[in-house]
């Protein structure tokens, strides 16, 4: 899906940057911002140390803009529960009416690829930060350790691009453009789009950021 919104933004002569990683500041991080941290570390179950990250790495940048495309693995529970702290009633984040309704309705497809060992265990950081996997599709003891890690990861990463003076766009598979007289699914129109359809994806997408 990046490959060919690289090309879209590169054909439509667009002044950006792809594979973009922001080294974090962690002077930028101040006491607010790692309540709200600890705060969705612990939601998820967290223990232990804060755990942060030293550098955020995004698909593109355009401008002070950085775009995400999040994939199937990201819209469940735990990215639900990041989404409910107070960070997001804070910050005008665009997408995360889009994303909340997108993690209730579609977490069968988080399960569909999230079942692997290596996703749902995560790695023994993962184990190390939120306890011991349940086993695949259990929600009724742990639950997924690595599930928890990416929402948590995901959360900081809207907090530290913030902070440090960039808008970030999250784009997923299930947000839809009227093509053809219909509603087509993002990910759909990505996978061999027409002329048409490209133009139309760069005139969404720059909508987005020029917004």
């Amino acid at each position: 899906m990046t490959r060919q919104l690289d090309l879209i933004l590169r054909e439509g002569q667009v002044d950006y940057e792809p594979d973009f990683d922001l080294e974090v500041n962690p002077s930028f991080l101040d006491q607010k911002g790692k309540a709200w941290l600890h705060e969705i570390f612990e939601d998820l179950g967290g223990n232990g140390y804060l755990p942060l990250l030293e550098k955020l790495k995004f698909d593109f940048k355009i401008k002070r803009n950085l775009i995400i495309w999040d994939d199937e693995l990201h819209f469940n529970r735990y990215r639900l529960i990041s989404l409910r702290s107070d960070l997001y009633a804070e910050f005008n984040f665009q997408f995360t009416e889009g994303v909340k309704r997108v993690c209730r309705t579609f977490e069968k497809e988080c399960l569909k690829g999230g079942m692997q060992e290596r996703i749902w265990n995560g790695s023994p950081f993962s184990q190390a930060c939120f306890g011991k996997a349940s086993e695949p599709a259990d929600f009724t003891q742990n639950g997924s350790p690595g599930w928890k890690l990416t929402a948590y990861n995901d959360a900081q990463m809207d907090l530290q691009s913030r902070l440090h003076g960039y808008k970030i766009f999250r784009l997923y598979p299930y947000e839809t453009l009227m093509t053809g007289g219909s509603l087509k699914r993002l990910d759909q129109l990505l996978v061999n789009p027409k002329e048409e359809q490209q133009a139309m994806i760069l005139k969404w997408l720059m909508r987005k950021v020029e917004s």
